[in-house]
């Protein structure tokens, strides 16, 4: 008789990974709470509401898709394809169920029906295609697990690196100008912009910044990379551009997909990727050490840009339904990001010299 394949932990990482991250959108902001004094279920059977919007339901089945997808194959096999169907969509209702019975304590949010019906049928169908798909990509002799054991370091060290760079996409879609710029603490902080706005200072420190953070990134993900081969990265990087455009189209009014693409962000593009093809020759240890460098020196350059003002000129920014939530997830993603990714870095050089101890 045929053995079962054996799963591998990344579909168990991702729906871990995920899940924390529709906690932090449904409850965005996460300030003033308080109770309301009105029966917590009571969302469970209001009527259907007067107004309402069509790409609000759109996002709330879309956005528990992918995990009811990555939840069925985290699920043991030996249960069955319809019990594990079965079992990922209960377990993203009593997800969605739980956020919206917590929206009761936050006066910026309200818990709807709508939500947790969409939600789920998200997730059912997000299962129906990960029981039918998700097995074939993540169990060990699946096409995703070999290009992983081929391309990616071993055990949960290559998961998280994975996820991080998940994360970093994610981060992406934040409609601001700045491309890749992430760790801006100001906001998160209440601290003021210590530079004022100078057009041919905000030029200089714009190119700096984009090629420094060019260069970060592509050595992060080379870090965890098996191999020497630029493609992965450049890939990478055209992913993210990718979806720094799709932002700006969709979250603007006028649309407009290149409206990052500033003078500076131009220049320093073309820099960034010259130094890291040169950086991307050098020894392993030494990528290691620049990457973690050009971190924080794009994180620092980032705290440091004042705001552009001539980039929002003729355009503003939609501000309704649940982008703002949305807004929130990616924001928190972007500042976050560089840091993780520092300890990331760290681990993956204690993980190095442990593994050449050991040779």
């Amino acid at each position: 008789m045929p053995t079962a394949r054996a799963a591998s932990s990344l579909p168990r990482n991702l729906a871990f990974a995920y899940g924390l991250l529709i906690v932090y959108a449904c409850l965005h902001p996460l300030t003033g709470w308080r109770s309301t004094g009105l029966p917590l279920l009571d969302f469970l059977t209001a009527p259907w509401p007067k107004y309402v919007r069509s790409a609000d339901i759109v996002i709330n089945v879309l956005g528990f898709m992918p995990f009811g997808f990555v939840l069925a194959p985290a699920l043991p096999q030996r249960i069955g394809r319809a019990a594990g169907i079965a079992l990922a969509t209960l377990i993203a209702a009593l997800l969605s169920f739980s956020m919206e019975l917590t929206q009761n304590f936050l006066p910026t949010r309200v818990p709807s029906n709508i939500d947790l019906a969409c939600n789920t049928t998200g997730a059912f169908l997000g299962a129906l295609a990960g029981a039918r798909w998700g097995h074939p990509m993540f169990d060990e002799r699946g096409w995703l697990q070999r290009w992983r054991a081929a391309r990616i370091i071993p055990g949960h060290l290559g998961d998280f690196g994975l996820i991080l760079l998940g994360l970093w996409l994610l981060a992406q879609l934040t409609p601001d100008h700045v491309l890749f710029g992430s760790g801006d603490l100001r906001q998160l902080l209440g601290l003021p912009t210590p530079l004022r706005f100078e057009p041919e200072r905000y030029i200089l420190l714009e190119t700096v910044q984009v090629a420094i953070t060019v260069l970060s990134v592509g050595l992060f993900a080379r870090s965890m990379m098996r191999g020497r081969s630029p493609w992965p990265v450049a890939l990478l990087l055209l992913l993210g551009i990718g979806t720094k455009s799709i932002a700006t189209a969709s979250f603007y009014i006028p649309g407009d997909a290149l409206l990052w693409l500033t003078p500076g962000t131009r220049q320093g593009l073309l820099l960034g990727v010259l130094v890291l093809a040169v950086a991307l020759l050098l020894a392993r240890v030494l990528q290691h050490a620049f990457a973690g460098v050009a971190l924080l020196a794009a994180t620092s350059l980032t705290n440091l840009l004042p705001q552009n003002p001539y980039a929002e000129i003729g355009h503003r920014m939609v501000t309704q339904g649940n982008f703002l939530n949305f807004h929130g997830l990616t924001e928190l993603s972007a500042n976050l990001w560089p840091f993780l990714a520092l300890a990331y870095l760290s681990a993956v050089g204690l993980w190095r010299g442990e593994h050449l101890t050991k040779r």
